[in-house]
């Protein structure tokens, strides 16, 4: 038992909160940190990498590895609105749409490597393995018709352009971050020790940037593990009280879910031995799925609270192009039974080929997610 857990009730509850604060405060400094650093960062750098991620595969699959390298969606998503509001040099909208969308896919890595703990038994790991492979393949699904779409329209970034003037105020005007000194204070110790070791900007940068990186992910699997110790009992009892309602119920459920432990992986995960129990089909593992995936766009538009400047506004519209994206590929796939039943027919089959050799299972992860995109970053 830990200190904290030997505090009464109360004092407990008070110290978490504080924790949660001091590590959302870390966070959306690494965010405004990424965007300074980058800032000072050689233009010809920015551009070669901004001229690779113009080929919207290649974005996509930087987006995906990126994603189950850190094992966490949140993370490469806010480095992403770091990158996209830069004050120079910023990513393009178009560019960083996407890698979004990779980020999606590569977030569902984690409860598909869950489902594998159960690769010894045959039945539970049927139905471990086809919840988990249900978001995959909504993911493949909302991807393989939304990104040529977007390609062709645009649709998601200009809608998102057109609520982020809304949400930050009239165009021309431009947005500062009522936290901006105060996350500066947070980012002071990266640009002190960029000073001090380098004498160059871009070395400097280099420096900011990677620091405030590592500050993003540290402080997100601090907030996720934080959260987690505080509501995992409560989310097992929201989950299974939710079993038999209804889907838009399961939806909020999971949605809910997510942004109180802030890892749409943890929720889905959560689903998967349930499942291997026999205690939750796959119809009712579904929009659960869904609303985790709903859940998961909270972390990024608080992310896109901490970013300041001209380009402040570009960070908050990909932000919403990370919830438009998971909110209308919701509303394409659920509410239609002959379109929900594609992702639900594809996990249920590739789930009985796993069984049969679990060899499938492997290459699946391995190539999907980490072999593909691999080579395509080598080629590029």
């Amino acid at each position: 038992m830990t200190k904290a857990d030997a505090l009464p009730a109360g004092d407990r509850t008070f110290v978490r909160v504080l924790i949660v604060v001091f590590l959302f405060f870390l966070f959306l400094s690494g965010v405004k940190g990424l965007g300074d650093g980058f800032k000072l960062l050689g233009r010809d750098l920015l551009e070669s990498f901004f001229a690779a991620t113009e080929n919207p595969f290649v974005g996509l699959m930087i987006g995906l590895l990126a994603t189950t390298l850190v094992q966490s969606s949140s993370v490469s998503t806010s480095l992403i609105v770091g990158l996209v509001a830069a004050p120079e040099n910023p990513l393009p909208i178009a560019n960083a749409v996407p890698m979004i969308m990779g980020t999606n896919i590569g977030t569902t890595v984690t409860n598909t490597l869950v489902s594998l703990a159960y690769v010894a038994r045959r039945d539970d790991f049927r139905r471990a393995f086809a919840v988990a492979t249900c978001h995959d393949f909504f993911n493949f699904f909302a991807v393989v018709i939304l990104l040529p779409l977007e390609l062709a329209t645009g649709f998601l970034q200009h809608s998102a352009e057109a609520l982020s003037g809304m949400v930050s105020g009239l165009g021309g005007v431009e947005f500062e971050s009522p936290l901006k000194g105060v996350l500066s204070a947070g980012v002071y110790p990266f640009v002190w020790l960029a000073k001090m070791l380098f004498e160059t900007k871009p070395q400097q940068g280099a420096c900011i940037a990677i620091g405030s990186g590592v500050m993003i992910v540290v402080a997100l699997i601090l907030l996720v593990r934080t959260m987690r110790a505080a509501m995992e009992s409560r989310v097992e009892a929201y989950v299974t009280r939710f079993l038999g309602g209804n889907a838009l119920a399961a939806i909020l459920i999971g949605a809910v879910v997510t942004v109180m432990v802030q890892s749409s992986s943890i929720t889905t995960s959560l689903l998967v031995p349930l499942a291997g129990a026999g205690v939750l089909t796959l119809e009712q593992a579904f929009p659960i799925t869904l609303g985790a995936n709903v859940g998961t766009t909270v972390t990024v538009l608080l992310a896109s609270t901490a970013v300041s400047g001209p380009n402040a506004q570009a960070g908050v519209a990909i932000a919403l192009v990370h919830f438009l994206f998971n909110g209308v590929g919701t509303l394409m796939v659920y509410p239609i039974a002959a379109i929900r039943r594609i992702p639900l027919g594809l996990a249920r089959w590739f789930a009985e080929i796993a069984v049969r050799s679990r060899l499938w299972a492997v290459l699946y992860i391995v190539i999907l997610f980490y072999g593909l995109p691999a080579l395509f970053a080598f080629l590029n």
